[in-house]
């Protein structure tokens, strides 16, 4: 059987931290920045984790 690829569109948004962990940037920043307020524009900036329930399927995907 051939050796499974790296999903790279996932490989681009989310990264590994020594814990195993999936660190990845938040959503609802790129576009209609007007829109929001400094303090939310402030808070989108800092990276998260993705969620325990969804970091195993995903943790597959980058199994490459």
């Amino acid at each position: 059987m051939p050796k499974m690829k790296t999903k790279s569109s996932l490989a681009k948004r989310v990264r590994a931290n020594g814990a195993g962990k999936l660190k990845r940037g938040k959503a609802y920043r790129s576009h209609l920045a007007q829109n929001k307020t400094t303090k939310q524009k402030r808070h989108l900036e800092k990276a998260t984790y993705v969620h325990k329930t969804d970091a195993k399927r995903l943790k597959g995907l980058l199994q490459g």
